[in-house]
């Protein structure tokens, strides 16, 4: 599995995919967004390689989640950051892994609280189906499918890699 998933291969996939769907829409002047932590990891790498003339925005969804009283606090909750005004504005929205879709709608629901968005481009680095919601990402590097017992997980953020995990 690590060489079907091999880190360069996944972003020059995303890159080119962004690319592709930016054209296709007519978008001249995106911000990009990333769900803390592999997101901003991504964010930070793609924006460079797009060359995205602003800083990138971080999310922390914790307070966005649907599953918040069930699951409580994080201890690791760092405030959010947008250093740009979303009103009008199209965001690439990045996530490292997209699997049920809930933590897509939390980053979607926190970025309106900022402001109604133009428009927002989904780009996740693999996407493990499994939806729960009707989320789709415009742009995936790979799509895997994992056995019940497997995980994958973004590492870094230097270097970059992702990591097969078995669970018991």
């Amino acid at each position: 599995m690590t060489a079907q998933l091999e880190i360069n291969q996944l972003l020059d996939e995303l890159e080119a995919g962004l690319r592709r769907v930016l054209e296709e829409r007519g978008v001249e002047s995106p911000v990009v967004v990333g769900i803390r932590t592999g997101g901003v990891w991504l964010a930070d790498v793609l924006s460079k390689r797009l060359g995205v003339g602003e800083p990138f925005g971080e999310l922390d969804i914790s307070f966005y989640r649907d599953d918040f009283s069930r699951i409580g606090l994080n201890p690791t909750v760092k405030p959010s950051s947008l250093p740009f005004d979303t009103e009008g504005r199209d965001i690439i929205l990045i996530d490292d892994v997209i699997m049920s879709g809930r933590t897509i709608r939390a980053a979607m629901n926190e970025i309106f609280d900022y402001g109604r968005p133009a428009s927002i481009i989904l780009a996740t680095l693999i996407d493990l189906g499994a939806r729960e919601l009707p989320i789709q990402p415009d742009v995936a590097g790979k799509t895997v499918a994992l056995a019940a017992n497997q995980r994958v997980k973004l590492r870094g953020p230097d270097p970059l890699r992702i990591e097969l995990q078995e669970t018991a």
